[in-house]
């Protein structure tokens, strides 16, 4: 721990006690009804009185965690994930974070299907309600993009949906998510790969899959069949590079703000682990699903 200079220690306890003051006045000024005219204006004061307080306990305590700093800190971000050995056997820790987000989800459905399915009702209430919706939202959203109604597609969106949720939490909660390991990116494309393929299949036959890559003529199919190829390739590097772009910019926020880093980098941290990843696990459902529904026209 460093010593403080008698200023610092001076603007330490300074900002302490202004801080707990402005919202100790904040708590006591009445905000009157809303109908009345002052209501805007003790409304604006109590806000002002707000900020002020929070303004100042967050420089105090970057000031009182800047005495403690170890000295410089050196800022590292690696594309690969660590590396980890499980009796004998190394294999990627994002790969041992996934298999976690996955015993959870299974343990999760196993509590669900023995506690809670035998008690729903016809009218749905708490969890019976989030999952009817949930399942409802994305067999609908299936339906939309495939054509026609596929419970076993829809099943596994909701699967891949609940599997991406995962990595969001596991982010939070500090860890490398698999997401930003290109690897597994890569594996959630190949299985829309082969699934686009396997559709269209099913669909149109072999020979009607490979005339479908022949139009509106076979000298086009060369260029079709290497944009096809280019799907999961596209998908992967997508999603990873988002959601490594997103790892990083957190990481760069906590190394450039030192001991000011306290509540901004957590507050823009919801978004690039929280909505910024919702978004991109919806681009890459809707994308999969686009090009399955193109592959069964």
């Amino acid at each position: 721990m460093q010593t403080p200079s008698i200023g610092k220690l001076a603007a330490i306890i300074v900002l302490l006690i202004v801080g707990v003051a402005a919202l100790v006045a904040r708590g006591k000024i009445a905000l009157p009804e809303k109908g009345e005219e002052t209501f805007a204006a003790v409304k604006k004061k109590r806000r002002n009185y707000m900020v002020a307080g929070v303004l100042c306990l967050w420089v105090f305590s970057g000031l009182v965690l800047g005495l403690f700093g170890t000295g410089e800190k050196k800022l590292t971000v690696s594309i690969s994930p660590s590396r980890v050995d499980i009796f004998g056997v190394s294999t990627s820790s994002t790969v041992v974070v996934a298999w976690i987000v996955m015993a959870a989800l299974i343990l999760f459905a196993v509590i669900v299907r023995i506690f809670f399915i035998p008690k729903f009702q016809e009218a749905p209430r708490g969890l019976q309600s989030v999952l009817e919706i949930a399942v409802g939202a994305i067999s609908d959203f299936t339906k939309d993009k495939f054509g026609h109604k596929n419970e076993t597609l829809a099943a596994y969106f909701f699967a891949l949906a609940a599997l991406l949720l995962g990595s969001v939490i596991v982010e939070l909660l500090g860890l490398r998510p698999p997401t930003t390991d290109l690897t597994m990116t890569f594996s959630y494309a190949l299985i829309t790969f082969l699934m686009i393929n396997y559709y269209g299949i099913k669909k149109k036959g072999v020979a009607g899959r490979v005339q479908s890559l022949m139009k509106p003529n076979a000298i086009i199919f060369p260029f079709r069949l290497l944009s096809d190829i280019a799907v999961p390739i596209s998908l992967a590097c997508r999603l990873f590079g988002n959601m490594l772009g997103g790892m990083v910019v957190v990481d760069l926020l906590y190394y450039s703000m030192g001991a000011f880093s306290v509540g901004v980098p957590a507050v823009l941290g919801l978004y690039f682990n929280a909505f910024h990843p919702l978004i991109q696990f919806f681009i890459f459902i809707n994308l999969s699903l686009t090009f399955i529904g193109e592959a069964v026209e």
